[in-house]
């Protein structure tokens, strides 16, 4: 199996410039937890990833007011990426090194064009695959 059989296909996306408020909206609309960050609508190229945790822990948490926050403010700016052709096992292994729940999908120009999740995982893969990699994504990374 790949990450093409089994990803988000074109999901929603903001710029840096998008506001807080914004994004949770899209968050709230496309029933997600994760927004891809992208440089424009054209070029699709992504620039970094935004979570609903993102948002708690480095807005709500540190007690500034998400309505004059942007996109940029919160966002996770180191980014690892898969293409459609990757092999789970891969993506699974990536997911692992890096400790994260969702990986933005590019395509062979660098556009963002899907994004698969631990969920994806868990819903097409085997058992034993999807424990290995919520065991790693969940544990401490070391200091």
């Amino acid at each position: 199996m790949r990450v093409e059989d089994i990803m988000a296909k074109n999901p929603a996306c903001c710029t840096p410039d998008t506001g807080l408020q914004r994004v949770a909206q899209m968050m709230v609309e496309h029933d997600c937890g994760a927004i891809p960050v992208i440089n424009n609508l054209d070029e699709r190229e992504p620039l970094g990833i935004i979570t609903d945790r993102d948002i708690t822990c480095r807005a709500v948490a540190q007690g500034k007011n998400p309505m004059l926050l942007r996109a940029s403010d919160c966002m996770t700016s180191h980014l690892e990426t898969v293409m459609p052709q990757t092999k789970l096992n891969e993506c699974c292994e990536i997911m692992e090194r890096a400790q994260v729940r969702r990986l933005p999908v590019v395509d062979e120009e660098g556009r963002c064009c899907g994004i698969v999740s631990q969920a994806d995982i868990a819903l097409h893969c085997r058992q034993k695959a999807t424990a290995e990699v919520v065991r790693e994504v969940s544990q401490h990374a070391a200091v």
